[in-house]
């Protein structure tokens, strides 16, 4: 499979490789956001190791620099695998 844009999220050199180990991404109950995405809204990442999940879980937890100070984010982060 050819890969001809640099944003796609697959890297050609990975692309092969079984997928177990994900992170489950969702919104609270009370998210005012579910109103506009659906109350079933959950977005899946899968990884080849558990160590290239774990790595990309605490990456997505961290309050990034781009949240005004009066944000905060309300996604919840769940560490899965099949």
């Amino acid at each position: 499979m050819d890969f001809h844009h640099q944003h796609n999220l697959v890297e050609p050199d990975k692309a092969g490789q079984e997928r177990k180990f994900g992170i489950r991404v969702t919104l609270p109950a009370n998210d005012t956001l579910r109103k506009v995405l659906g109350d079933d809204w959950e977005r899946l990442h899968w990884y080849p190791t558990e160590q290239e999940r774990d790595v990309a879980f605490e990456s997505m937890a961290e309050r990034h620099g781009y949240y005004r100070k009066t944000d905060t984010p309300t996604q919840v982060l769940e560490k899965i695998v099949r």
